[in-house]
């Protein structure tokens, strides 16, 4: 059921007060308007700057327009008005802290029940005090569905057909895309973002749309927006991890659900630290072109009582909104370690926010794939290994010699060097037991000491700084060889490794 067919129901039914919550005050006016055409009732909108106006044209009516805004008044003229009206207040949500507003809205629930008589409040977000809680009956009002886009990219397409400088043509694949894409926005967003795509790319482009939805991000300031700019091939080895995320390339199109494929819920991404983990997850959301969110759990826990769950929930419900996307969780386990004890330490906090957490990601429906990543997998609280939780478990391993290769290959080529004049087969036998991360760091400290000496970058640069390096596996030997034996019966590998 939709919002529009949920309100004619309620009016038909005689509910006395909706609470409409959203943006898009024109969408759920004509909305209304719809509704009242259908069942033959009267359409009065209120404003504080406006007064209370007709919303259509009538010869006739109850309520006459009114130069004098104030809320006792427009509460005041529903209260004199016949029946088959309805009513619309727009922003109310203010002036319900009043005790006087709230003592007429408590007098008109009484008075409109059982009468054909509706009073709707509008807002974008709900504030409702305890005492009309049993008085008002709350509508989410969703935002635009694929066939409402769809109708808007049809009328934007209609509106520059004949301009020869703007190519509106999409194939379905791409049509599908867009339309995806733009789920999240409100209708105006959206023709906004539409527009804007026309005019600065002369198409429809994705990224355009990313760029409408990293707005809404970065207002919420719970999450941040992280742009593709990291490559699959920009990530070396990790075959299997690879193949796997390929096979749901297009599992968020409308063709998988057909088939029977839900929305893969996400992956959890263990391993050695330095060895790609967040970089594959960045990858992730250029591959697929899906807009990339990193969830920081510092930022959710607020110093004031309920805070901090209270973060969560709007984390939660700023990633669904511009879903499908990607919500990076990077080092989860210390963002909510020790969420099992916690309660001596912040009153519970910490378990509260986390079983807020768990219970979403086994939960939830909307295509939100989350990729979380640890290094310390004692720190991680059992209830998120279980099944169900996540899609699947990668263990990445530090690079066998031919992944060091390519990992030497990729950040030479990366800084515009021509790997014919570097032997990277002995580079990747030298450094033995180097992750990704140390290997990149082999080449910047050899190209600081290059362009000290004012020359370029040549082999025994990378060689005497490879054999001064003391990689994590040596330090750490005891910890990662604990880490590969849990790792060996609980999860899947993210490379083939042949050894060295």
């Amino acid at each position: 059921m939709n919002a529009a067919q949920e309100i004619e129901i309620l009016i038909r039914a005689k509910y006395p007060i909706l609470y409409i919550v959203s943006w898009e005050e024109s969408r759920v006016e004509s909305t209304l308007q719809n509704v009242c055409k259908g069942l033959n009732r009267t359409l009065h909108t209120w404003s504080i700057t406006q007064g209370m106006r007709p919303a259509v044209n009538r010869t006739s009516g109850p309520v006459k327009p009114t130069s004098l805004p104030g809320e006792l008044e427009a509460l005041a003229l529903v209260h004199e008005s016949s029946d088959f009206t309805v009513f619309l207040l727009k922003d109310f949500h203010p002036y319900m802290r009043d005790n006087r507003v709230v003592r007429l809205l408590r007098d008109l629930a009484l008075r409109l029940r059982g009468k054909a008589q509706t009073l709707v409040i509008m807002g974008p977000s709900l504030s409702l005090p305890t005492d009309l809680e049993k008085d008002v009956t709350v509508v989410d009002f969703a935002l635009p569905e694929s066939g409402e886009i769809e109708k808007k990219l049809d009328e934007v397409i209609e509106a520059v057909k004949g301009n020869p400088n703007v190519d509106t043509k999409l194939d379905p694949h791409t049509r599908e895309v867009i339309v995806k894409s733009a789920q999240g926005l409100t209708m105006d967003e959206i023709e906004s973002v539409f527009a804007r795509s026309l005019v600065e790319k002369k198409k429809f482009d994705v990224e355009i749309v990313l760029e409408e939805k990293k707005q809404i991000i970065r207002k919420s300031g719970l999450l941040e927006y992280y742009p593709a700019q990291n490559q699959m091939s920009d990530v070396g080895g990790m075959e299997l991890l690879k193949e796997w995320l390929e096979k749901r390339t297009n599992s968020f199109t409308d063709k998988a659900r057909e088939f029977g494929i839900p929305a893969p819920k996400g992956v959890l991404i263990l391993g050695v630290q330095g060895c790609g983990k967040s970089l594959i997850a960045k990858a992730i959301a250029a591959h697929w072109a899906l807009p990339m969110l990193k969830l920081d759990v510092g930022r959710i826990f607020g110093s004031l009582v309920g805070q901090s769950e209270e973060n969560i929930r709007k984390a939660i419900k700023v990633a669904e909104s511009v879903a499908p996307c990607i919500l990076w969780a990077d080092e989860i386990e210390k963002g909510f370690a020790g969420a099992s004890g916690a309660s001596v330490s912040d009153s519970g906090t910490t378990a509260r926010v986390f079983a807020t957490f768990l219970t979403w990601m086994q939960e939830k429906t909307a295509p939100v794939f989350l990729i979380a990543t640890a290094n310390n997998v004692s720190q991680l609280p059992p209830e998120m290994l279980r099944k169900g939780r996540f899609d699947e478990i990668f263990f990445v391993d530090l690079p066998d010699k031919a992944e060091r290769k390519q990992i030497f290959e990729i950040h030479l080529k990366k800084r515009g060097r021509d790997l014919k004049k570097f032997k990277t087969e002995a580079l990747a036998k030298l450094t033995e037991g180097f992750s990704g991360a140390e290997i990149e760091q082999v080449i910047v400290g050899a190209l600081y000491v290059a362009f000290d000496a004012g020359r370029d970058l040549n082999q025994k640069d990378l060689v005497a700084e490879a054999e001064a390096v003391v990689p994590l596996s040596v330090m750490m030997r005891e910890d990662i060889q604990e880490l590969r034996e849990w790792a060996s019966i609980r999860t899947r590998p993210a490379s083939v490794h042949d050894g060295d």
